[in-house]
């Protein structure tokens, strides 16, 4: 009786076993596709953070293509929790969030301004080995490339400057000043013909920053090729660059009424529909000015900021970029969801749609006439690379161009505020 109790025994540990041997080797089986059905789908989400809201409407069409994309070909249910706040606030946001550890898992920076104090912080995953990489145009790759490393993909590579009605130019025999005293000229005759020279829309306060992005990056480009290293190293001040007002000052003079009640999208509206013949800002507004007026016709043109027509140029830049979060909890999903911003067949249309340059050179598709445009001044030598300002400058440089239109401060006011945030910045990244 004995014996027939431990033969039952031994064969029902030897069973156990076989059981368990058969768990564990179903581990080791192929994984879950489309094609095996029965097995669940493994749920992931993704919380994705960008700075352009205006895009909101074609980014959850892409990325529903991409939840069925990752549904088919791995099985994994992707839920996407899009946040797109106001381009005002969204780094101030995005630096609270990475720096008491709830970063996104993907979010949007700037490529210049950005990548070199978030990567020396920890904050971005290395990009290197990605699939999009090899697929860049060399001059955009440099653009996101820091310590040997990449380290975001680039989304809006742009050629831009100031922005014109091209019917009132037109129709007032005007072509785009090469000096100060040629766009004084242009003022002169629009206004005796009952045309607002420049819609001013200083609500966002990133907006009026781009009249000291592209009257700084002209003067430096053209008569000061050494200032920012002279300023990094604390040899230089902004009142050695004080021309940068002459033509801040002649727009501001001679703008729409009430620009504080004007936004980008209020602004876009009002330039699509005549209310001004020139807006200082980005050809990523044609999204917004078409929709209001789908058979406009605007052009991209340098601005002068001086009488040396060598100093009107146009800026080059790769501005918002997407980074992955090196701390991303979801980082395979989150690769995949990056790479296919950059997909051979998808990429292209949602490009085109956002009416970005393109990056790279899976990138086939018809560019638009303001591209052209742009890029025409840049073949001829007029161009410069985006300035590398320190973390920060640009954000109170923001700040401190609302309160010197309202004159509650004065040019020495900003040239004393933008030198001491430099310093302070140069000396915090130390």
């Amino acid at each position: 009786m004995k014996k027939a109790l431990a033969v039952l025994l031994t064969l029902s540990l030897t069973l156990a076993v076989a059981g368990c041997g058969s768990a564990n080797s179903g581990e080791k089986t192929t994984p879950p596709t489309s094609s095996n059905p029965e097995v669940a789908a493994k749920k992931v989400e993704l919380k994705v953070f960008m700075s352009f809201p205006r895009f909101k409407d074609q980014f959850d069409k892409y990325f529903e293509q991409f939840k069925l994309k990752e549904k088919a070909e791995k099985n994994i249910d992707v839920t996407i929790k899009l946040e797109m706040p106001n381009p005002d606030q969204a780094k101030q946001i995005l630096q609270t969030r990475l720096a008491s550890g709830d970063a996104p898992d993907l979010f949007t920076l700037h490529a210049i301004a950005d990548i070199p104090t978030y990567s020396k912080a920890g904050y971005l995953a290395d990009l290197s080995e990605q699939p999009f990489v090899p697929k860049l145009y060399e001059s955009v790759r440099k653009t996101v490339t820091y310590d040997g490393k990449i380290a975001a993909l680039p989304l809006e590579s742009l050629s831009w400057g100031y922005l014109y009605n091209k019917k009132i130019f037109n129709d007032l025999g005007l072509t785009p000043p090469q000096t100060l005293d040629e766009m004084n000229a242009v003022i002169e005759k629009l206004k005796s013909n009952k045309v607002t020279p420049f819609e001013l829309s200083f609500q966002e306060s990133w907006i009026p920053q781009l009249m000291m992005a592209l009257s700084l990056g002209g003067v430096v480009s053209s008569e000061h090729p050494d200032w920012i290293d002279k300023m990094n190293k604390g040899q230089a001040s902004y009142a050695d660059v004080k021309d940068v007002f002459n033509i801040i000052d002649l727009i501001m003079a001679n703008g729409t009424d009430k620009p504080f009640e004007v936004g980008s999208a209020a602004g876009s509206t009002d330039f699509a529909n005549g209310k001004a013949a020139m807006w200082v800002q980005g050809p990523w507004q044609a999204e917004s000015i078409l929709k209001a007026n789908p058979n406009f016709e605007f052009g991209v043109a340098p601005l002068p900021v001086s009488n040396n027509p060598a100093g009107t140029m146009i800026n080059l830049a790769t501005s918002t970029s997407l980074a992955v979060s090196s701390t991303s909890k979801n980082k395979e999903v989150a690769l995949d969801l990056l790479n296919y911003v950059l997909d051979d067949k998808d990429s292209s249309p949602l490009f085109q749609e956002l009416k970005f340059n393109p990056v790279a050179e899976i990138h086939k598709y018809e560019t638009f006439p303001w591209i052209t445009e742009a890029s025409s001044y840049v073949s001829k030598g007029k161009a410069y690379l985006d300035l590398s300002l320190p973390n920060g400058v640009t954000d109170e440089t923001a700040k401190l161009l609302q309160s010197y239109y309202t004159k509650n401060v004065s040019k020495d006011d900003v040239i004393k505020a933008l030198d001491k945030t430099w310093a302070n910045a140069i000396k915090a990244s130390k």
